[in-house]
């Protein structure tokens, strides 16, 4: 059964957090706020989380996955960016932004998208997932908490923990989070395709 860990959205209490990052460490799937939707994350290295959690999410190896990071100070281990790649990136993070971009070696190839050797990248904007991240002292491997066969993610943590609560390791709850998914820029290929707009404003990358 799934543990349960309600903190606060501003000031999260360590001792809850540490408690969920040791469920990460031992291979554990974590349902966790962010600053547009839950997400299910687990140890970026650990195999068996990232096929869970695929089957969790009902979908295969040509679903991008994300590297949930602090900042950006982790993007050159996992991706690889020009200047004027870098420039929007510090722009838009942290934020309601996913970035897809060319994975480095330091990606395992099971999380990379298969054809592409592309990554997800994106840094929230929410504390108590910023807390979780800098315990953790790495990124999180993560897919938004979208139900098998539905359109849209699930935000509410209680429902989380009826619905997964034998699937999952345990629940981050921070209250409620936007019901909107993040814009996502596709930026493997140099310059930057609008994939998805969502909750991130364009604007904000001059786009």
């Amino acid at each position: 059964m799934a543990q349960y860990f309600e903190v606060h959205p501003d000031n999260p209490q360590p001792r809850l957090l540490k408690q969920a990052v040791a469920l990460l460490e031992r291979g554990g799937i974590l349902a966790v706020p962010t600053d547009s939707s839950y997400a299910l994350a687990c140890h970026l290295d650990d195999k068996a989380a990232a096929d869970r959690l695929r089957q969790i999410r009902g979908v295969d190896d040509r679903h991008h996955l994300t590297l949930l990071c602090r900042d950006l100070s982790e993007l050159a281990n996992y991706a690889r960016v020009d200047n004027k790649q870098y420039r929007m990136l510090k722009s838009a993070t942290p934020g309601a932004y996913t970035f897809i971009l060319e994975a480095t070696r330091e990606v395992p190839r099971r999380v990379s998208h298969p054809q592409r050797k592309t990554i997800g990248l994106r840094v929230p904007e929410h504390r108590a997932l910023q807390e979780l991240l800098a315990l953790h002292g790495a990124p999180l491997l993560a897919t938004t908490l979208i139900p098998p066969g539905q359109a849209d993610p699930l935000n509410d943590a209680h429902d989380i923990r009826d619905r997964f609560e034998h699937q999952i390791a345990g629940v981050l709850d921070a209250g409620a989070c936007p019901s909107q998914p993040t814009t996502v820029i596709d930026m493997h290929e140099g310059e930057p395709v609008v994939v998805r707009q969502g909750r991130g404003d364009l604007a904000r990358l001059g786009l």
